[in-house]
């Protein structure tokens, strides 16, 4: 019970703090999705969660997902939100129902050749590497444009947006470049034809999200900021 409350608790600080970033951006708080994500976090926890009224739920790993996302009850949607091996492709498409980290023609092409083999149609984002940080996956900004021209249209996937990940030094400010490169590649891409206008931003986690929704994050991933620190 302590644990229920407690993550009843921080959802409701959360949902608070989306709602005051939102305010001070003129957006709507209804605008941004909460993704909650589950690495290292039991069947038990999403469970709890769900009862709470999450409903989108994010895994890193294809392997740690196959063994979990069978245990929970239907109902969630759930988003690979980590790196894609190219021969994890097939799991990763029979486990979920969007992919945030397209990051090559090969990756994309592969899972839509799965998607199309099951007679699904996945919901996509292109990762793009806005902090410069060559330790970390996605297209570099000069190649989404490319990237997103080489994909659209593949036929088992449809491509709702952009993904990043803040870099890991540099502070707030640091963080709020990458946010905003992320959005001006939105933008570049809408007048290109290649996105909407309001296609999706998957940006911010648990220590920068409110900096995200400032820069206009449609989907913010949060861990710790949920759950609490994550089982040993």
């Amino acid at each position: 019970m302590d644990d229920v409350q407690g993550l009843a608790d921080r959802l409701e600080s959360v949902r608070e703090r989306i709602a005051r970033a939102s305010a001070r951006s003129g957006r709507d708080p209804g605008s941004v999705r909460l993704l909650a994500v589950t690495k290292g976090f039991p069947a038990e926890t999403i469970r709890e969660a769900m009862a709470l009224g999450i409903r989108d739920f994010g895994e890193n790993r294809v392997q740690e997902a196959e063994g979990k996302i069978p245990a929970v009850e239907p109902g969630p949607r759930w988003h690979l939100i980590g790196h894609l091996q190219r021969n994890k492709a097939k799991r990763a498409v029979r486990l979920f129902e969007w992919i945030h980290s397209l990051d090559s023609p090969e990756i994309a092409g592969e899972v839509s050749r799965r998607a199309a083999d099951l007679k699904k149609r996945l919901a996509c984002l292109v990762e793009v590497n806005t902090s410069g940080d060559e330790t970390k996956f996605g297209v570099h900004p000069e190649g989404a444009l490319s990237l997103l021209r080489g994909v659209t249209d593949l036929g088992a996937i449809e491509i709702r947006g952009l993904m990043t990940l803040g870099p890991l030094t540099g502070g707030a400010e640091g963080a709020r470049r990458a946010f905003r490169d992320l959005a001006s590649i939105r933008k570049d891409a809408a007048r290109a034809g290649l996105l909407r206008e309001d296609a999706d931003l998957s940006m911010g986690m648990s220590d920068d999200f409110e900096i995200a929704i400032e820069e206009g994050a449609t989907i913010v991933r949060l861990g710790v900021a949920l759950f609490g620190g994550r089982p040993r």
